[in-house]
């Protein structure tokens, strides 16, 4: 989408920096390792200056080791001091909003001021597992007002008489609307809730839905001004060559997690469906990347930021292993001077 020459590193990036981490299982790797390596990045991003750091709810995945995120987040957040550790998201037609605002405020009772709260309407998963999960398909429907009864939960008055959440009354955790359409938009823009759009992997309608967001914000208690987080990959590296070569296998990956489903398939294979129609979908969902050595990425993520109308963006360093990843995290942060990014919390964390 951008053209442009790549300029010498610039001393800051335009806004604040975070990370989703997919707590990716590489090929050949127990789960164990794979929730391992989400304390290791956690802590680098940590040690340079990211601001948050985000698991995201997703069931089935062999490659995907977040789906009990709520515990991940405990084991992140004991594991490190400063660094915001949330959801990005919780999947709230899987639960019933007095769990989420107990299982949060215990969060938060452990870690005060360092929880956050992403929510999402889709189920994180194929409609068998769906069914496995004992979700209805109609559950999606009453997501707005399960988003009022998980807040309320969270604050001063529940919204059902005779409950509340213990832990989680009174503590205010912060909520994110996760989306990629023009629904979470004005439902985030109408509760005066920040809006993370999952452009990293849906990325059709981000700058439709964020001029919407943007449009018509309600202030709220938790927001006065609207506030977008924009999702991106990131796979930055020593060498534009190196990032190129991982980069392909990343979306090799992809087409295995998505189309083969445990199938086994070839890195050839893989391949050939990567090229096919059917792979021209897995390749969309990469339409917003930043891959290339510093120079490049630093100034593809300025770029974008501007084009998102970005406050904050919500990095996926995607790169095929752990070693790999935490390099791409550095990379970019030296580039960027992440560190001055996150010098207090927001107001959209308060």
């Amino acid at each position: 989408m951008f053209a442009w020459r790549a300029p010498e590193c610039a001393p800051d990036m335009p806004v604040p920096l975070s990370i989703l981490d997919l707590a990716f299982i590489s090929e050949g790797q127990s789960a164990r390792e794979a929730l391992t390596g989400c304390v290791a990045l956690a802590q680098r991003a940590e040690a340079l200056g990211y601001r948050r750091v985000w698991y995201a709810e997703h069931h089935n995945f062999p490659s995907i080791a977040s789906s009990a995120t709520s515990v991940l987040i405990a084991h992140v957040a004991a594991h490190t001091r400063t660094i915001r550790v949330g959801a990005g998201g919780i999947m709230l037609p899987n639960h019933a909003p007095l769990v989420i605002a107990e299982q949060f405020g215990t969060l938060e009772s452990l870690h005060p001021g360092r929880i956050d709260l992403g929510l999402g309407r889709a189920p994180g998963t194929d409609p068998t597992t769906t069914r496995a999960l004992r979700v209805s398909p109609s559950s999606a429907e009453s997501f707005p007002s399960d988003v009022l009864e998980l807040q309320a939960y969270l604050g001063d008055e529940s919204r059902i008489e005779g409950v509340q959440a213990t832990p989680g009354a009174g503590t205010r955790v912060p909520l994110y609307i996760l989306g990629s359409s023009l629904f979470g938009a004005r439902l985030a823009a109408r509760l005066g809730l920040p809006y993370a759009f999952a452009s990293h992997f849906a990325p059709a309608a981000l700058e439709e839905a964020v001029a919407l967001y943007r449009r018509e914000f309600r202030p709220s208690s938790q927001l006065a001004a609207p506030y977008v987080l924009a999702g991106l990959n990131v796979l930055a590296a020593d060498t534009a060559a190196d990032a190129e070569a991982q980069f392909a296998i990343v979306q090799r990956l992809r087409v295995k997690a998505l189309l083969g489903r445990g199938a086994g398939w070839s890195d050839e294979y893989a391949q050939a469906v990567l090229d096919s129609p059917a792979g021209r979908t897995i390749k969309s969902m990469c339409t917003y990347s930043a891959v290339g050595a510093e120079p490049e990425v630093a100034e593809y993520v300025a770029r974008f930021a501007r084009l998102a109308s970005a406050d904050e963006l919500i990095v996926v360093h995607a790169a095929p292993t752990l070693d790999a990843r935490l390099r791409s995290v550095e990379l970019l942060a030296r580039c960027s001077g992440s560190s001055a990014g996150r010098a207090g919390d927001s107001a959209v964390d308060r």
